[in-house]
């Protein structure tokens, strides 16, 4: 991924402060954090039975799960690994619309625990990266 590629991504999640000076393996980091930050907010506004505000937070994970981390692969260079992430978070998504759809809690907390296994793989990433 590009640093330009991640930096307009994630631009488009609405996030401005540190983006351009981040690296692009900073920039999915910042990712999947907002994701995770949006998901702990939808459901705690489900659990107070906000729902129109469940609704927008969960409509925000979803748009950092497809136009932030999907739209950040790279399929020519990410090859197997960059369509089984594809897949995943395609997953993701529709567990999240269910979740929406049937004020499901436990569709956020399986989204959300799928994307905190693929960010803690992530993070693990950079050291051995620049070793």
């Amino acid at each position: 991924m590009s640093t330009m590629r991640g930096a307009n991504a994630y631009a488009r999640m609405g996030v401005e402060t540190g983006v351009m000076a981040a690296s692009p393996h900073q920039l999915i980091v910042m990712l999947f954090d907002g994701a995770q930050a949006s998901l702990r907010a939808a459901r705690l506004h489900l659990q107070q039975g906000n729902m129109a505000e469940k609704g927008k937070a969960l409509s925000k994970a979803i748009d950092i799960v497809n136009n932030g981390l999907a739209a950040s692969l790279d399929p020519e260079k990410g090859g197997e690994i960059a369509g089984q992430l594809a897949s995943l978070y395609d997953y993701v998504v529709r567990l999240l619309l269910q979740a929406n759809l049937h004020n499901d809690e436990k569709r956020i907390d399986e989204a959300a625990r799928l994307l905190d296994d693929i960010g803690t793989a992530w993070r693990e990433i950079a050291p051995a990266a620049r070793s």
